[in-house]
C-alpha cells in the first residue's frame, strides 16, 4: 500500500514556509481541512487506509544526506533550521480521518510550524490510495514516459522553461518518480527543476517554489484583509533578503493584490506567480503594473502554473513574449495523465490563531470564484472589506 519513504517527499514552499513560520510566527497555531471539489466518492475502509499510511510518517527523519542536500542547494535557509528539520518527526495525532459511507473527512490541528508540512504528502497520498483501493488501471510504466517525453518534444519548440509541481494530485509516487527520471534525461534545457525536493535530491536537480496562500491566510487572520498582501510579502522579504523572489497575488484576487505591490516590493521580488483565472488577462496586469511603477516588464516574470497542458502554455507564450519573462509549473498535466480521471481535491487551512489571539476563519478569494474556499459569511465580509464587486 501506499507510503512515504522519505520527509523531504513535499513541496518545497513548505519547507521555505516552515522556516519562515518558526522565525517569525513559532507561537501561532493552525486549523486545516479537506476539500473534495471532484465530490469523489470513496469505498469502504478508506479511512483506515489512509491512517495507516499516515501512521507511518511518524517514522521519517531527515537523513545527513538530505540535511547536507539542503545545506548546499538552499544557502539562504538557517542552519539552525535544519538542525530543527534533523530533530522534526511528523505526529500522527494532529491528523484526525473520519469517514460516513463515501465521505471523507480530514482535519489538521496543531502548532502552524509543525502542521504545515502535512497537507501536500496527505493529499498524495489520498490520490495514490484512492486508486489502488478501487483498483484502478493506469497506462504502464513505459507509456507513462512515452507521454512525457512526447509533451517534452512539443514544450523544446517553444523555447521555455518548466518545473514540475505534480506532487500533490499525482497518480502515485511511482509515476512520479518516472515523470521526473524522464524529464531529466531529456535532451533539452527545458526542464529546471521539481516542487519535490526528495525527487530534487534523488535526480541531481533544483528544489522550485516560495510560498503558498496560507501564508497570506495567516496574515489576514493576524492583521487584517488590507495588510495581508503587504505584510506577507514584507516578512518574507525580511526572512529572505531577497532570495525567493517570486510573489503569489491571487490569495485575494489580483486586483487587490497590485494595489498593495507597490514600488519597493515590486522592485524586490523577481515577479509573480499565477494561480487563478485567465492567464492573458493577469499577464496584462501584471504588465500594465510593472509600466506603471517605471519598472520594464522584461526584467520581471511570470511563473503560471494553473491547470497547464500544451494549448494553454502555447497561447500564453504567444501572449507574452518579448512583453515580459515567464517560465510555467505544470502539475497534474505531468503526474497524473495516465488514462485514468485525475482526482480534483485540496487540504486548506480554514483557521488559524494567532499568539495571544483567537481561532479565526481564514478564507482564499481566487481569481476563480470556483476556488474560493471558506464560509459564505466571511467571503462577504472580506469583499466589504476590499471593496471586491460581487
Amino acid at each position: 500500500m501506499a507510503h512515504l519513504t522519505s520527509i523531504l517527499d513535499n513541496d518545497f514552499y513548505k519547507f521555505t514556509m516552515q522556516f519562515a513560520v518558526s522565525k517569525l510566527f513559532p507561537k501561532a497555531k493552525a486549523r486545516y481541512e479537506f476539500i473534495n471539489r471532484g465530490k469523489h466518492t470513496f469505498p469502504e475502509g478508506f479511512d483506515k487506509l489512509l491512517r495507516e499510511a499516515i501512521e507511518t510518517m511518524a517514522q521519517l527523519k531527515l537523513t545527513k544526506a538530505e540535511k547536507q542536500f539542503l545545506r548546499e542547494k538552499c544557502p539562504y535557509i538557517d542552519p539552525t533550521y535544519l538542525d530543527f528539520l534533523q530533530g522534526y518527526h511528523y505526529d500522527p495525532d494532529e491528523v484526525k480521518i473520519e469517514q460516513i459511507d463515501g465521505e471523507l473527512k480530514v482535519c489538521v490541528e496543531g502548532y502552524w510550524y509543525r502542521t504545515i508540512l502535512w497537507e501536500v504528502p496527505i493529499m498524495s497520498l489520498i490520490c495514490e490510495l484512492y486508486y489502488q483501493a478501487n483498483k484502478l488501471n493506469r497506462v504502464s510504466n513505459a507509456e507513462v514516459c512515452q507521454i512525457v517525453e512526447d509533451k517534452m518534444v512539443k514544450y523544446d519548440k517553444l523555447h521555455i522553461t518548466i518545473a514540475d509541481f505534480g506532487t500533490r494530485r499525482r497518480h502515485s509516487y511511482e509515476v512520479h518518480d518516472l515523470v521526473i527520471q524522464t524529464l531529466k534525461k531529456h535532451p533539452s534545457k527545458t526542464f529546471i527543476g521539481t516542487s519535490n525536493v526528495h525527487l530534487a535530491m534523488k535526480y541531481e536537480t533544483t528544489p522550485i517554489g516560495t510560498h503558498a496562500h496560507e501564508w497570506f491566510m495567516f496574515h489576514a487572520a493576524k492583521y487584517g484583509y488590507k495588510m495581508a498582501n503587504l505584510l506577507g510579502l514584507e516578512h518574507w522579504a525580511d526572512v529572505y533578503r531577497g532570495d525567493l523572489g517570486i510573489a503569489l497575488s491571487d490569495t485575494y484576487t489580483t486586483k487587490v493584490f497590485f494595489t498593495q505591490f507597490d514600488k519597493k516590493l515590486s522592485k524586490l521580488f523577481d515577479g509573480v506567480r499565477h494561480d487563478s483565472g485567465d492567464p492573458l488577462v493577469f499577464a496584462q496586469m501584471t504588465i500594465d503594473h510593472y509600466k506603471q511603477k517605471g519598472i520594464d516588464p522584461r526584467s520581471k516574470t511570470i511563473i503560471f502554473s494553473d491547470g497547464l497542458d500544451y494549448e494553454k502554455v502555447e497561447k500564453i507564450v504567444k501572449f507574452c513574449d518579448g512583453k515580459i519573462g515567464y517560465s510555467f509549473g505544470i502539475g497534474t498535466d505531468f503526474t497524473n495523465d495516465v488514462g485514468l480521471p485525475r482526482m480534483n481535491i485540496v487540504l486548506k487551512m480554514v483557521e488559524a490563531k494567532p499568539e495571544d489571539g483567537e481561532w479565526t476563519e481564514v478564507i482564499k478569494l481566487s481569481d476563480e470564484p470556483n476556488k474560493h474556499t471558506g464560509t459564505s459569511k466571511e467571503i462577504h465580509i472580506a469583499k466589504e472589506i476590499l471593496k471586491i464587486e460581487a
